[in-house]
Parts: C-alpha cells; sequence; structure tokens
C-alpha cells in the first residue's frame, strides 16, 4: 500500500521539465529531516499526509517548509514566488518580523485569559483597530468564517430589537456565487455542490440573488422581514468577479432605504488587498456591519473581527455570543503589528501598482489559452481555455516548475495574488514566469 501511495505522489508531481526548469530557483538547502534525523522527501510527505490526513483538500504538489517576503522554500530546497498568499493572508509577506516579533514578545508574557477576566492587550487593540476603520465597537474572533456567522447573528438581533421583526422571522440575504467558509451556516447560502451535498439540512432563513444585479436585490429588500444583505465587494473564491461600478454605492442606497444592514465580507477583499484599505473604499460606500480576517494577522495567527456602531452591537448582551480565543493577547497584539505594517509600509499603495503592472502584462497573453483576465489591486485572475491537453491545475503545475505558485478556483480559472510587499522587479520577474509559462502550452 505504502509503495502504491509513493508512485502516485511521485506522478503528481512530475513534469518534464521539473529538474531543468527548478534548478534556476535552486537555493543550497538540504531537504527537510525527520525526527530521527534522516531525510524526508517531497513524496513522503505527500504520503503521509495522504495516510494520516483527512482528505479534505487536494493540495497543488509541492512540500514548503520555509518562508520569506514574497518567497517560500520548499524541502529540496527550491525557491518559489507565492501567488496565493495563503488566500491573501499573507498580504504583509510571509514571516514579517514586526508581526513576528509582537507574536514571540506577547507569548512569552500572557497568551489567554478567556474573557472571563480583562487583560491589558484587548482594549488597545479595540481602540486601535475602531479608530483606524471608522467604527464604534469591534467583536473580537478567531476565523473568517466565525466573524460572517458573528454578523449574522448580529443582524438577526438587530433585527428583533431594532426594526421589529417577528422572532424567529428574520431573513438575511446573499449573492450567488457566494465563499465565506464551510461551517453548516457558510454552506447553508451557498451554491455550490461541493461545498453544501450531502451536508443538509441547511438553516433556515437564508435567501439568494444574483451577484451584481441591484434589481433583483432591490426585490428582495422589499420584504420586511429581512435584517441583511451580506455580499463580497470581490467575488474571490467564485474567481475573483468583479461587480460593475457602483454597485456597492447602490448596495448602500438600498439598505439605507429599506432599513437593512449591509454586511461586507472583506475577509478575503480588505486590508490593501485591492489596493484600498477596504474594498468599499473603492467607492467610497461605508458598510454597517464589516468582517475581517486573513491578514488582519499577516498570516501567523488566526484572528478575525466585527465593526459595527454601537446601534447594532450592543443588541448583543454578556452571554450571548462569545469565543475563548477570540481577543486573546496574542491575536491583538499580531493584528495592531499587522494592521501597523500594512499603514506603515503603504501596502495598499503599492497593491494598486503592482496590481496595474500586472493586468497590463497579463492582457499581452493569447488570447486562445488566457479568455479573461480580471481583477483589482493584487487580487486578480486569468480564466483558462480548457483543452485536452491542458487545464487550469496543469498551467499550475508548470508554473510550479518554473518558480511560482498558484492554485486553479473553480476548474478553469487561476486566482494570481501575490503578498502585497512585492517590488516591480520582483513582478516583471513573475510576468515573465507567466508567459514563459503559457506560452509553451
Amino acid at each position: 500500500m505504502k509503495s502504491m501511495i509513493l508512485q502516485l505522489a511521485r506522478s503528481l508531481r512530475s513534469s518534464a521539465s521539473l529538474g531543468l526548469l527548478r534548478g534556476v530557483h535552486s537555493a543550497a538547502r538540504p531537504a527537510s529531516t525527520h525526527k530521527s534525523g534522516k531525510s524526508v522527501t517531497p513524496e513522503e510527505i505527500y504520503a503521509r499526509e495522504h495516510k494520516y490526513g483527512a482528505h479534505n483538500y487536494h493540495p497543488l504538489p509541492v512540500a514548503l517548509e520555509r518562508g520569506e517576503g514574497v518567497y517560500v522554500w520548499d524541502v529540496e530546497g527550491s525557491r518559489y514566488y507565492d501567488f496565493l498568499s495563503a488566500y491573501s493572508a499573507v498580504n504583509q509577506g510571509h514571516c514579517h518580523p514586526k508581526i513576528v516579533a509582537a507574536l514571540t514578545a506577547q507569548a512569552s508574557k500572557l497568551t489567554l485569559t478567556s474573557r472571563a477576566f480583562y487583560n491589558d492587550v484587548l482594549g488597545a487593540y479595540e481602540e486601535y483597530v475602531t479608530a483606524m476603520f471608522g467604527y464604534d465597537k469591534v467583536l473580537p474572533m478567531n476565523t473568517g468564517v466565525e466573524g460572517c456567522e458573528t454578523a449574522c447573528k448580529l443582524a438577526r438581533k438587530w433585527a428583533y430589537n431594532v426594526k421589529g421583526v417577528p422572532e424567529n422571522k428574520a431573513k438575511i440575504i446573499f449573492a450567488d456565487g457566494n465563499f465565506w467558509g464551510r461551517t453548516l451556516a457558510a454552506i447553508s447560502s451557498s451554491t455550490d455542490p461541493s461545498s453544501y451535498k450531502g451536508f443538509g439540512p441547511f438553516m433556515p432563513g437564508f435567501e439568494l440573488v444574483p451577484f451584481n444585479d441591484i434589481s433583483a436585490l432591490e426585490k428582495a429588500l422589499q420584504d420586511p422581514h429581512v435584517a441583511a444583505f451580506m455580499v463580497e465587494p470581490i467575488q474571490g473564491e467564485a474567481g475573483v468577479v468583479v461587480p460593475d461600478a457602483g454597485y456597492l454605492t447602490k448596495v448602500r442606497e438600498l439598505c439605507t432605504r429599506h432599513n437593512v444592514l449591509w454586511i461586507a465580507d472583506e475577509v478575503q477583499t480588505g486590508l490593501a488587498r485591492t489596493g484600498r484599505r477596504l474594498a468599499v473604499d473603492h467607492e467610497q460606500a461605508r458598510p454597517d456591519i464589516v468582517v475581517l480576517g486573513k491578514a488582519l494577522s499577516g498570516g501567523v495567527y488566526p484572528v478575525s473581527g466585527v465593526l459595527c456602531d454601537d446601534e447594532v452591537m450592543l443588541t448583543i448582551k454578556p452571554g450571548e455570543h462569545g469565543s475563548t480565543y477570540g481577543g486573546n493577547p496574542v491575536a491583538c497584539r499580531v493584528a495592531i503589528a499587522a494592521l501597523q505594517v500594512i499603514e506603515d509600509e503603504k501596502l495598499a499603495d503599492n497593491a494598486e501598482r503592482m496590481g496595474q503592472l500586472l493586468r497590463s502584462e497579463l492582457g499581452k497573453l493569447p488570447s486562445d489559452i488566457v479568455t479573461a483576465v480580471r481583477g483589482k489591486g493584487l487580487l486578480n485572475a486569468v480564466v483558462i481555455k480548457e483543452t485536452k491537453d491542458y487545464d487550469a491545475w496543469k498551467v499550475c503545475l508548470r508554473l510550479r516548475d518554473n518558480g511560482l505558485l498558484a492554485k486553479p478556483t473553480h476548474g478553469d480559472i487561476i486566482r494570481l495574488a501575490p503578498p502585497l510587499i512585492i517590488n516591480e522587479s520582483q513582478m516583471r520577474e513573475c510576468v515573465d514566469i507567466i508567459h514563459r509559462t503559457v506560452t509553451s502550452l
């Protein structure tokens, strides 16, 4: 059995040009070692995960052991550009020294008290983040999906206590193609069978409208039982789907007119990724609730948060919502440092410039292979025309062989989202890798 698994793993990473192309990116580093002192090969790493781990992911076959800035290294010492950034959690780059320093300093002092007691860090973080984004309050959580579920709970509580919706009648509207996690609540709003099939029954009170369709949203909001509309300003997992200019402004106007809360899921699009502090800032539209996560910690610790004003936040009373780890001292110190890096290093400005450069160069790719290029800032995607010889997965394997890591989504789409610290010379090298890879098809 073990030999079969190893053979499968080897076949996954096979490529005619593997050794030749990787040589350019190799560093003089030994292979990773097992606790016994014996070197561990990539194939053994794949096989170990396959044997002992759940099969709920399909990773690109590369075994990483180190990261710094825009680069990651595998266990054989080969260096790659990271063009996924842990799904935009590593906006500040891998192992940013200021964020790691905040983590280690706080971890050596006080890690967790729970919210049963006060600590000396939480209030400082709450003051910092609310001032930065202009909201009265923040509710700290750990993961993006927890943040979105918190927003839904707040919206329902507000609907009953403030809007006057009858108990258990509140509805939340979502856009087709949304993705905010894989909890039962999250998949209850999903239109992707791979997320929801086989996991019912689903959460009641969730309804869908087409993304980027103002007429459909206006019709849905006429129901007096609607508490909120939750939407990603740009749909990330759906393939970096960018709405029409003015869509977010109209969403704001409609929600105000119908007394409905607008929840902006900025877990992936926020924190400078799209060339603004928040993606909604492109239209200067202010949501009632903003959900943050991923890059809120720079990728070194799970941190999320929900921002809103007192009218909404104070509807939840003690004992009605919480988290053992939410708002712990380490998370708070890390989040402050991560936000300071974004501001001090002007990462939103850099994402805007580098994003324009990237899309300009991607537009020169052969149209018979790349049928569309879209995005904002450094959240971008290319659509690959699938043939009998190649698809998005095979393109990503070739990109890997050339020293750049990306991952397909929805079969024919490749998301391109490097850390926001990438400079022009690095971007041009990456553009060259992408061009050589695509034209080689």
